[in-house]
């Protein structure tokens, strides 16, 4: 007999303090990467009052004015009004930038690395620009992947921020939360328990104007293409404290890399711990994260699999991964060894290797300048609105003829 139960995800949107620092740190690396796709990048950012804090690592010999970067990348999200508390022109910006640890920098360097296209032994000779574990994962239960209460806590965030743009909702400001609860039986998802969202507004805002609004022209449209949809027994909670007027980096401090859970699975699978915003790809926490995703949904896109996560681990340094553990809870076609076997041929999980098959230094510049601040809200993974290389499900025909002639012989 399945079990019945609640899994609960929440997202933010580009207007949340801590996703607002994402933002500037991305968009300093798409800068920089811009100019110097060699760069090394670690860049934090620390909004509070009035305040904007840059800090962190950075090599590169690219030319960047950072205070007027991060205040564009402000005036883009939203905060422009002086009674926010925090505005593109009236905050303060500070930056205090050191370089990459020449410690660190000696695991990853390699006369190589200047050329495009590198050979097997050269990759080898590339190393993790630091140690960690990664976790990726794909699941059948929506058609890009992903779990369901991350998906359409995400889809919502991004909604509510497109109708305070164009103004189709009145009275919003940027700052933002949505969580959805999603009833579950055994895998299978049945029912939309509870959807929450939580915006801010101008003080003269009627709570019950908004909250008919939000349900008009944020939910419901959310769910259009879905098959499953809120019903007359779901939950519709709107600012359940009464009122959100005082948001942002003036309700709250807001830090580069604090919002890992809604910017992966949102909690539905593991997490490795390590952010992803303000990192160059020779971190592997963000590189080897996006190599993780793409193997897992191939995985589950070959049809091997109706849910999968994989795990890699790296040591500062070395090329090659630690370990690798596919994980698929019961769901495999084949035996998870086997699976396993086929990831290891069918997959470049040296770090160089990522990045050159992904293109991830090269593609900001590719892309007229503006990549990864893209990804820095609304999530990582499942996004149909952006091309992601890693969102790519190319290898799912590779893996489902070795399966069927692993099948075949055994």
């Amino acid at each position: 007999m399945s079990r019945r139960y609640f899994f609960t995800s929440e997202s933010v949107t580009e207007g949340h303090p801590d996703k607002v620092c994402d933002q500037i740190s991305d968009t300093i690396l798409d800068a920089v990467l811009a100019q110097d796709p060699k760069s090394r990048v670690a860049a934090e950012v620390v909004v509070n009052t009035g305040l904007v804090l840059i800090t962190g690592e950075i090599t590169t010999h690219a030319q960047i004015d950072f205070i007027d970067l991060a205040r564009r990348k402000i005036a883009e999200i939203g905060y422009t009004m002086a009674d926010n508390g925090f505005s593109s022109d009236s905050c303060s910006v500070l930056v205090a930038l050191d370089k990459q640890s020449p410690d660190i920098a000696q695991g990853v360097d390699s006369a190589q690395e200047t050329r495009e296209q590198l050979s097997s032994e050269e990759l080898d000779k590339i190393g993790a620009g630091d140690q960690g574990i990664m976790f990726g994962f794909a699941c059948n239960e929506t058609p890009e992947l992903m779990p369901l209460p991350i998906s359409l806590a995400n889809r919502i965030s991004r909604k509510l921020a497109a109708v305070r743009k164009t103004g189709q909702v009145k009275n919003l400001r940027p700052d933002g939360k949505t969580q959805v609860t999603v009833l579950y039986d055994g895998d299978k998802p049945i029912g939309i328990d509870t959807v929450l969202i939580s915006t801010q507004h101008d003080a003269e805002a009627s709570q019950d104007v908004l909250k008919e609004e939000l349900w008009k022209n944020v939910v419901e449209p959310c769910f259009a293409d879905i098959e499953l949809k809120p019903d007359d027994q779901t939950k519709f909670l709107m600012n359940p404290t009464g009122k959100f007027v005082i948001g942002g980096p003036q309700g709250d401090a807001g830090l580069t890399g604090r919002k890992i859970i809604v910017d992966t699975y949102g909690g539905y699978s593991r997490h490795g711990g390590g952010a992803f915003s303000g990192k160059d790809p020779t971190k592997v926490d963000r590189s080897a994260a996006y190599a993780a995703r793409h193997v897992a949904k191939n995985i589950v896109a070959a049809g091997l699999a109706d849910k999968c996560e994989v795990q890699l681990s790296y040591a500062i340094g070395v090329a090659r991964p630690c370990s690798l553990l596919v994980e698929t809870f019961g769901t495999g076609k084949i035996d998870e060894e086997k699976i396993t076997d086929l990831v290891s041929q069918h997959f470049e999980l040296r770090p160089a290797g990522i990045i050159q098959n992904f293109g991830l230094q090269t593609v900001t510049a590719d892309r007229g300048g503006r990549f990864y601040q893209d990804v820095a809200a609304y999530g990582h993974f499942g996004r149909n609105d952006l091309d992601l290389p890693w969102e790519q499900t190319d290898k799912a025909e590779a893996l489902k003829s070795a399966a069927a002639s692993l099948m075949a012989t055994a």
